[in-house]
């Protein structure tokens, strides 16, 4: 996690009603404001392991999530809080 800033703003993906430890996954925004600024995710269960991307990619991601298209991944998977 060397190349990772140590002051990073984690948020926590995880729903308002939910208790518990999780794991819940962890996204953080690195500087910059352009489409090859960093981002940042973990979980919450293995911290030290960081997986980065770049917001070009997350928003791609974030819209795919919101249109459906990753829907087939959990079709018949109950929710556990």
């Amino acid at each position: 996690m060397s190349d990772v800033p140590s002051d990073l703003t984690w948020i926590r993906a995880a729903p308002p009603e939910a208790t518990g430890p999780g794991p819940w996954i962890e996204i953080a925004f690195g500087d910059g404001d352009g489409g090859e600024a960093p981002v940042y995710l973990r979980e919450t269960s293995d911290p030290e392991n960081v997986v980065t991307t770049n917001r070009r990619k997350w928003d791609a991601f974030v819209l795919g999530v919101q249109a459906g298209e990753f829907d087939h991944f959990v079709e018949g998977v109950e929710t556990e809080y």
